[in-house]
């Protein structure tokens, strides 16, 4: 038998950061009763795994074109959103809270304290202040539309009512947000994993887990996907920065193959080897190759393996060097040909593309072009970001938006920011 839990002036189906942002900026804004029903026990917890549980806020991307174009998907839809909130204004909310985050080098943005617990705090205290209400454990069933009101039904057998409907259940994978959202009628693009490390069974990278090149080239044979940036060695293969960007672009393509390809590494992509191989001859004739790397860039332990795959002696001084031998170096270093047999999750990181198709939906505000009253924000729309803090910024963006719409309306002016003083 169910129950009646109440009656709500907003319902925020998922307690991740686009549920948690949305929910915040409804309540600092407007004087209704806000509640956010989420179906684990546990709130927020991509923002706890992110960055290695130190949270990649955003991304020091601060002019909205730019910063959309690190999107596969949802490039065009988001430079209008990201005018109105984009990086500097995340940047300016968590500082507002106390929260100063910090830019390393390659421009992704973390807390100060390097603790995503840090984050999770801010939204929790930031909900609770604003009188939030939050259910965890309640998984919504199933959702209905009675005239303009929405009625829930979660796995607890309660049920709930509102007129504005927020979901922002994640990435559409998850079966139950997916038949939520298909329920109230609108069309869903298939979920398709984003954001995965490519699976490599090579003798050249055996026993080399855990080197990195910092800036590598990657080209997918038979297609014009290509990235540059950051190539890390792992146990099962290849993954960091450089194959996390060219498995977001090439998401839906690489599905298709069943993740069965070729890529090309230059490991050089600055540097033209042949030229300093050929003055290593001359000025360095008596040294072994096997003695140091001839490259700052690529590590010993990589620079062996690659010279025992150009069929190069340990014992092989630059004099002896052939040019034979020398082209087929050449070769290893720009154009290094590996087959992927799969692919890996990111660590404990999981982003689709996929989701609520974006021509159903009105990014000015986030609400539904086919269901008035309902708005979707996150990785239920078919957007998803490259690697970097990308994917939290359409969580803030998102949230900023749906949640202050929600509360002009009622309210009767524009869309404002609060800032505590």
């Amino acid at each position: 038998m169910s129950s009646r839990a109440g009656h709500f002036d907003v319902i925020v189906v998922g307690g991740g950061a686009a549920g948690f942002f949305t929910a915040i900026t409804c309540a600092e804004n407007s004087d209704k009763s806000v509640l956010i029903l989420e179906k684990t026990a546990q709130l927020l917890h991509k923002v706890k795994i992110s960055g290695g549980g130190r949270c990649n806020v955003t991304h020091d991307c601060l002019e909205p074109r730019e910063l959309s174009r690190n999107y596969p998907r949802g490039e065009k839809s988001l430079i209008g959103p990201f005018h109105r909130f984009g990086a500097a204004d995340t940047v300016d909310w968590f500082a507002s809270r106390g929260v100063a985050l910090k830019t390393e080098a390659d421009g992704r943005m973390f807390p100060d304290t390097d603790r995503s617990q840090t984050i999770i705090d801010t939204l929790l205290n930031a909900a609770k202040a604003a009188g939030v209400k939050i259910q965890t454990s309640q998984g919504v069933t199933s959702v209905a539309k009675n005239d303009e009101t929405f009625e829930l039904v979660t796995d607890t057998a309660d049920t709930y009512a509102t007129a504005n409907l927020v979901i922002a259940t994640g990435g559409t994978r998850m079966a139950a947000g997916a038949e939520l959202v298909a329920s109230l009628g609108h069309e869903l693009l298939p979920a398709t994993p984003s954001l995965f490390t490519f699976n490599v069974n090579d003798s050249r990278l055996d026993g080399l887990s855990g080197l990195s090149v910092d800036n590598a080239e990657v080209k997918i044979l038979q297609s014009k996907l290509q990235s540059m940036g950051p190539v890390l060695i792992t146990h099962k293969g290849v993954s960091g920065p450089g194959i996390l960007k060219i498995s977001a672009w090439g998401a839906r393509e690489l599905a298709e193959r069943d993740y069965r390809f070729d890529i090309s590494v230059n490991w050089l992509p600055e540097v033209d080897p042949a030229a300093l191989i050929a003055e290593k001859r001359l000025s360095e004739g008596k040294r072994q190759l096997s003695s140091k790397s001839a490259f700052d860039a690529i590590p010993k332990r990589l620079w062996l393996s690659l010279l025992a795959a150009a069929d190069i002696a340990d014992c092989k001084t630059w004099a002896e060097l052939s040019k034979k031998h020398a082209t087929q170096l050449v070769d290893q270093l720009t154009s290094s040909t590996f087959t992927v047999n799969g692919k890996s999750t990111n660590k404990a990181e999981f982003v689709t593309c996929g989701g609520v198709a974006l021509a159903e939906i009105n990014f000015k505000t986030m609400e539904s072009k086919l269901v008035p009253g309902l708005y979707f924000a996150g990785e239920v729309i078919d957007v998803d970001g490259v690697t970097g803090g990308f994917n939290f910024q359409n969580a803030w963006t998102n949230g900023f938006h749906a949640g202050s719409d929600i509360a002009a309306r009622w309210a009767g002016r524009a869309p404002t920011v609060s800032l505590p003083c």
